[in-house]
Formats: C-alpha cells, sequence, structure tokens
C-alpha cells in the first residue's frame, strides 16, 4: 500500500487526506495544532460517509481507517512515498516545512506544496532534494473539485513532474501544467481577474451583490461547469474562435483598455461591496451553508461523472 504523509490538518488536508484514503493509501496525517489533530478524525469520517453518499467513494470507514495522525513532520513523513504539504500560506513557514520535510522524508519521496499563490522557487532553492518539490495546488474542497496545478522551480526535474501527474491522475484528480512560474498560477489569475471586476462593477453601483452572483451561477457558470471559455467562444461565433475574435475582439479591447485596479480592494469599496451582500455570516451557518456546498459539489461531480464527454 502506498504512503502518502499529509502536511496541516485544516481544510485542504483534512480534503487530500481524504483524496488519498479513498484511492487506497495510506495516509499520515500531522499539524502543529493538537485541536486541530484532535478534531480530524471525526471530521474525516463525516466526510468520507457524504462522498460514499454520492457513490464518491467506496468502503468509507475502511478509508478512514487508513488515515492515521502522527505527532510531528518527522514522524508523519518517515516512510512517506509522496509528501503533500498544506502548511501556512506564508514563505517563512514553507521555508521551514520543507526544510524538515527533505530532512525527514525518503529520497523517493516527491514533496508537493499545495501552496495557493507562493513559487516554490521561494523556499525550495537551497535544498539538497530540490529535484524533487514542486506546487500541486487545488481547489477548496479538492477531494470535490478534481483540478491540480502542477507549478515545477526552475530545478524540479522532469522525472518529478511526470511522476506526479501520473499520481494525479491515478487518483482521479485533474493535473493541469503551469509551465513557468507566475505568481498565483492559473486558477487564481483567472478568478482574481473576475472577482476584480465583480468588486468594481458592485461598488461603482452597476448591479447588487446578489444579481452578480446570480449572473455567474445561473449563466456564465452552468457552461463553465463542463467548458472553459475558450471552447465557450468556439461555440459563440459560427465561425469558431478565430470568427469570434473577428467579431468580439473589439468590444474586449476596449474593456482591457480599462481594467479593474488595486482600488477595488481599498476599505471604502470593500465596505461597499459586503453592504451590499447583505448580513454577516455566522460561525454556525458558515459550517452548515459549507457543508451544503460540498453536498451540491458532490452531486454535480457525481452527475459529470455519468455523462459523455463531446469526444466520445
Amino acid at each position: 500500500m502506498p504512503k502518502v504523509a499529509v502536511i496541516g490538518a485544516g481544510l485542504i488536508g483534512r480534503a487530500w487526506s481524504m483524496v488519498f484514503a479513498r484511492a487506497g493509501w495510506s495516509v499520515t496525517l500531522t499539524d502543529t495544532s493538537a485541536a486541530a489533530l484532535a478534531a480530524a478524525p471525526a471530521l474525516l469520517r463525516a466526510g468520507l460517509a457524504d462522498l460514499a453518499e454520492h457513490g464518491l467513494a467506496a468502503a468509507s470507514a475502511a478509508a478512514a481507517k487508513r488515515i492515521a495522525i502522527r505527532r510531528s513532520i518527522a514522524e508523519a513523513a518517515a516512510e512517506a512515498d509522496f509528501v503533500q504539504e498544506c502548511g501556512p500560506e506564508t514563505v517563512a513557514e514553507k521555508i521551514a516545512i520543507f526544510r524538515a520535510l527533505d530532512e525527514a522524508a525518503p529520497r523517493r519521496a516527491i514533496l508537493a506544496s499545495s501552496s495557493s499563490a507562493i513559487a516554490a522557487s521561494k523556499y525550495t532553492k537551497s535544498l539538497k532534494g530540490r529535484a524533487r518539490c514542486l506546487v500541486a495546488h487545488p481547489v477548496n474542497p479538492p477531494h470535490l473539485v478534481p483540478i491540480v496545478e502542477l507549478c515545477p522551480a526552475p530545478w524540479t526535474s522532469r522525472k518529478t513532474v511526470d511522476a506526479a501527474r501520473r499520481l494525479y491522475q491515478r487518483l482521479g484528480q485533474v493535473p493541469i501544467l503551469v509551465r513557468r512560474e507566475v505568481e498565483g498560477f492559473i486558477l487564481n489569475r483567472l478568478q482574481g481577474a473576475l472577482l476584480a471586476e465583480a468588486f468594481r462593477l458592485i461598488g461603482a453601483g452597476y448591479v447588487s451583490a446578489a444579481d452578480l452572483d446570480r449572473t455567474i451561477k445561473d449563466g456564465l457558470g452552468l457552461r463553465w461547469s463542463f467548458m472553459g471559455p475558450i471552447e465557450t467562444i468556439e461555440l459563440n461565433a459560427p465561425g469558431g474562435i478565430a470568427d469570434y475574435c473577428v467579431r468580439y475582439t473589439g468590444f474586449y479591447k476596449r474593456l482591457q483598455a480599462d481594467p479593474a485596479t488595486p482600488d477595488v480592494y481599498a476599505p471604502a469599496n470593500t465596505a461597499r461591496v459586503i453592504r451590499s451582500w447583505g448580513k454577516p455570516i455566522g460561525k454556525a451557518r458558515h459550517a452548515a451553508k459549507s457543508r451544503w456546498r460540498d453536498q451540491r459539489l458532490a452531486a454535480l461531480v457525481a452527475h459529470k461523472r455519468g455523462q459523455k464527454s463531446f469526444a466520445s
């Protein structure tokens, strides 16, 4: 049975633990927070049971038993074939964690970071085993959203990248390759561009926050759940992408000449967005809504798995 060490028992670390455990891996999970480790087993059992209800995990109780709690990085990584780091999103923390992992993990083990925006070159440069390090950025929650952005550092070996890609594919994830380092990788740069324009439109009074969200979930999001933006525009003009560019890029050029600026995230504008959204969500409602989101995502993933792609 292959072994993975998951570093961090927060939302992402627990989700990764479920991804590996349902695929038959032995998981060792660690965190510097004793409270997070104490809470993890019950949360993992519940999460795997939810997956089983939608046909996204078999034998959930057995999968949960494959996840073991460890008290330190050294103990968790000692026999690992693979490491999924899910620590704090700071360079200093990642330098410390990867230094410890490079010492503790067997030489065969790939060291992958779940970092959302920090390139691997920022925290692996001085490591002896830097060639086995890369970013493998998931989307929250990775046990339901399968994309994984693989972003190697300049010194990451091709062998590491290829092995990581094959591994995530076997797990049922959908890895994509970021060909060279860029802050935020691909997904968060796309998300950031849309979010900045959303904040501008809401803050300037063009639309309410609720109607902005409806525009995505009942408009663009329906197509984007099974087609990306390039495939979408291919079908939005009779002659495909080239025809679309001739017909519509005049309008888009005008938009890009006046992009949203960093001021959309200034306190005055974020306050306008928050007021437009309405009453702040409380802790209990936040947890309940997160559970509702996960249930909806599970149903969508199960639906997509049952559909034929166009190529088939």
